[in-house]
């Protein structure tokens, strides 16, 4: 058994390397977040990552009330390989936004790509705001790659380049119109492969749309049962029955 992971010291992420006995200078808001809202003091100890030297453990050395070092020690877990599971939607308003994204994050999700769709009702994005939540999440719940964020795309673009850009990988389309019987279980079909999970907006997709994606021979239907969800709602529960029957959960 593999050494468990610490959820208890606080987790940063740096964009420094991390190598024993290297300072890293923190920021002015990750001082004070340490030093001012945690109180932490000399020679307590953070977790520290930054998405390709694994994670280390790391004394705060106070410079004043405002400013701190954070020097690596140890090696607590080595680097693994990045998430491989995607995840495409449609983007939705800022709130429900958030907890997509996080959640996606926290579900195992490795790249998140906005889709633009016929009802998509959010065309702008705050791309910032979005890596923000991708850190925060990664932060709190042991993850130590990074997740990618993707430009937005159209949908018909998307597929058009599909095979192109994904090889064998495949899209699992989660239509509110699917076959609620064979949807979970058409899954195993395609284990092994490459996925990526699409979610629509608030507003479904289109006939136009859902009729393209049906003909595409890489895009397996997914029913997510006999209730209509939210769009956010539907990202946790089709990334959690993708894991749980051909993903890590098992």
């Amino acid at each position: 058994m593999g050494e468990r992971t610490d959820f208890r010291t606080k987790r940063l992420y740096v964009e420094d390397a991390l190598l024993a006995g290297q300072a890293i200078e923190a920021d002015r808001a990750k001082a004070n977040y340490l030093l001012n809202v945690l109180r932490l003091k000399a020679d307590d100890s953070v977790l520290l990552f930054n998405g390709s030297d694994g994670e280390w453990l790391a004394d705060i050395v106070p410079g004043g009330r405002k400013a701190c070092s954070l020097v690596p020690q140890k090696q607590l877990r080595p680097q693994p390989e990045p998430y491989d599971l995607q995840l495409y939607f449609a983007p939705l308003k800022q709130a429900r936004l958030d907890y997509m994204v996080q959640k996606a994050v926290e579900m195992g999700a490795g790249y998140l790509q906005p889709v633009i769709t016929r009802y998509t009702q959010v065309q702008k994005l705050n791309s910032e705001r979005m890596q923000a939540n991708m850190l925060e999440a990664a932060e709190q719940c042991g993850i130590l790659t990074v997740p990618e964020l993707g430009a937005p795309i159209t949908l018909e673009r998307m597929l058009e380049t599909w095979l192109t850009d994904q090889g064998n990988r495949v899209l699992i389309f989660c239509d509110e119109l699917a076959e609620a019987a064979a949807g979970a279980q058409g899954l195993t079909a395609i284990d092994g492969r490459p996925l990526a999970v699409l979610i629509g907006p608030e507003g479904g997709f289109s006939e136009d749309e859902r009729h393209l994606l049906h003909s595409k021979s890489f895009v397996h239907a997914l029913s997510l049962g006999p209730r209509i969800l939210r769009a956010d709602t539907a990202a946790v529960a089709a990334l959690a029955i993708i894991q749980a029957i051909i993903g890590d959960y098992r």
